[in-house]
């Protein structure tokens, strides 16, 4: 019997505290259980277990194997399990959550082409603008904007977003372009009322201004919208406003102001005991998401 199993047996008969027990649920005979554990104590040197008619018991080296065998077991399952997540084949159905307008933006297309290469998987998406339990919420895959707090699950940072100020052209051709935060308080702002939402904007150097915005919104659409009508300025994280900013519809303003970039991460529990499916989902993700310009 190699070392593997005799370190097995060992464990499973510190546990239970029997040798015929553990026979059973080892699907041996109660003499090779013996064996395995008399051959352990000669190669190590040290006697284990006390046995009784009763009982088995630890001894003091025997409890203090015990406890390196557990974590070698363990060590071992981690990594045939690992083996194993990766080359098996994705199968059944992916939840991923995501903020909404980047989960429309830049999540979708990327579930999308992962249901193309894998056709036998099925997707479920959450794009919402509040904080997601994944566990609770039985989410396999996060994609979150923001600093993280410590929460056990594996992240991976994929880029950042930014903080920005913008208007149309014409609305700065109208009513002037702001030089500093304080000329704000003389534009017209729109807001979102979303998770982003607050009263007080932060610039760097620690520089707050108070805004009093004269349209307000559930959704961060509409201040978009009325920012590229030209009505007047809104504040919004940078993706949000991508090809706006390409054709040239939407302006981006005080930039030199503008406070450090939001972390954005693809987080998931287990590690490197996710199922095929998680671990797939998320290889890809990652990539595509560090490829994107505009997220850097």
């Amino acid at each position: 019997m190699d070392r593997w199993q005799t370190m097995r047996v060992f464990a499973k008969v510190a546990e239970t505290g029997s040798f015929a027990q553990t026979a059973r649920l080892l699907h041996m005979s109660p003499p090779a259980v013996t064996r395995a554990v008399a051959a352990l104590e000669e190669t190590i040197g040290a006697r284990l277990l006390i046995r009784t008619t009763r009982s088995v018991k630890l001894t003091e080296a025997g409890s203090r194997y015990y406890e390196d065998c557990r974590r070698i077991l363990a060590d071992i399952a981690e990594a045939e399990s690992a083996a194993a997540g990766s080359n098996a084949t994705p199968s059944g159905t992916l939840a991923v959550t995501a903020s909404v307008l980047f989960g429309k933006m830049h999540v979708l297309p990327i579930v999308t082409h992962y249901l193309d290469t894998y056709p036998t998987m099925s997707a479920r998406t959450l794009f919402v603008d509040r904080p997601v339990n994944i566990v609770e919420e039985g989410i396999d895959v996060a994609i979150r904007i923001g600093r993280l707090t410590d929460s056990g699950l594996t992240a991976a940072r994929v880029g950042s977003v930014r903080h920005v100020i913008c208007g149309a052209p014409a609305y700065f051709a109208r009513h002037g372009v702001p030089t500093t935060p304080a000329d704000l308080k003389r534009h017209r702002i729109a807001v979102s009322t979303g998770a982003w939402a607050s009263p007080e904007w932060r610039f760097a150097g620690n520089e707050r201004v108070v805004v009093h915005p004269t349209l307000q919104s559930n959704t961060n659409e509409v201040p978009i919208a009325a920012a590229r009508s030209g009505w007047g300025l809104t504040r919004v994280l940078h993706y949000q406003i991508g090809p706006d900013l390409l054709e040239g519809r939407l302006r981006i303003v005080l930039d030199e102001y503008e406070e450090a970039p939001i972390p954005v991460h693809v987080l998931y529990p287990e590690g490197r005991r996710a199922p095929a499916k998680v671990r797939t989902f998320v290889d890809l993700a990652v990539s595509q998401l560090r490829a994107n310009r505009t997220l850097n």
